[in-house]
């Protein structure tokens, strides 16, 4: 299997487009233009590349960011071996070398001193130095960056500065409407249309709560969760409090109001 091969998405993920997000996105790879994909946890981002990177035919490489990962994690590094050092090429750099679409997820996630190696690739440049081998990677005609984060967690410690904002092209996202949500859980999960809906408006009852004792709302993919469980036999009651209200609070004013909500739903 070739290098492409290994990370082409070979079967279709199921994404439901909210918007024009699928044209726009192919005229920006059809530019080469780097992309930047904002929204809440659990809305879809990471979903959605996929299935571009999928209807595209080209191989995707995702980096979840994190606050210990350095430049060379990303480009690469030596390792010692018995033999001597051996240079191994980090994910984007492989990802330049052979025309993938290189994902980096929650990228503020990252150090700043991290995310600036990316700058060159972003511009007409489109080269990334690896300093530590003396060598100038030109990236492949098809290589293509694309950055997430959630601009909910944003602080003046976690941000993208301007200069790295000001490099790609944007989408915003958000979770469905209920509509929409209802038909994605069911078509998920395969659990019928009227007990996603019951779901969907839990999660509704929990996101306007955001702002008000809850960080964040329920997402779209603890949903899933949730349906997957009712799906599978579990009691509604069980599968709610389980999916949806232990891993997003552990205050037990907001825990008695989501679970008073899961109960009158299913009554």
């Amino acid at each position: 299997m070739t290098d492409k091969e290994q990370y082409k998405v070979h079967t279709e993920p199921y994404y439901q487009a909210q918007g024009r997000e699928v044209a726009l996105y192919e005229a920006a790879y059809r530019n080469r233009l780097p992309v930047m994909v904002k929204g809440p946890t659990g809305c879809g981002k990471s979903r959605f590349i996929e299935f571009m990177a999928w209807k595209l035919g080209k191989p995707l490489i995702t980096v979840a960011c994190n606050e210990d990962m350095t430049a060379s994690d990303l480009v690469g590094r030596y390792l010692l071996e018995a033999n001597g050092t051996r240079w191994l090429d980090g994910p984007l750099t492989v990802a330049a070398r052979i025309g993938a679409i290189c994902y980096l997820d929650e990228i503020v996630e990252a150090r700043q001193d991290t995310t600036v190696v990316i700058h060159p690739l972003t511009d007409h440049r489109r080269t990334l130095p690896l300093d530590k081998k003396g060598e100038l990677i030109h990236a492949h005609p098809d290589f293509q960056l694309v950055i997430s984060y959630n601009p909910g967690y944003q602080s003046l410690l976690k941000d993208l500065k301007q200069s790295t904002k000001q490099r790609f092209t944007a989408f915003d996202f958000d979770y469905p409407d209920a509509l929409l949500e209802t038909t994605i859980l069911a078509r998920e999960t395969g659990l019928d249309e009227a007990t996603a809906g019951k779901l969907v408006k839990i999660g509704q009852i929990a996101r306007n709560l955001k702002g008000h004792g809850l960080d964040e709302g329920i997402s779209t993919r603890l949903l899933v969760y949730a349906a997957t469980l009712i799906k599978d036999g579990v009691d509604p009651l069980d599968a709610c409090r389980m999916a949806l209200v232990r891993p997003i609070t552990d205050d037990v004013d907001i825990r008695e109001t989501l679970d008073h909500a899961i109960d009158a739903t299913f009554a």
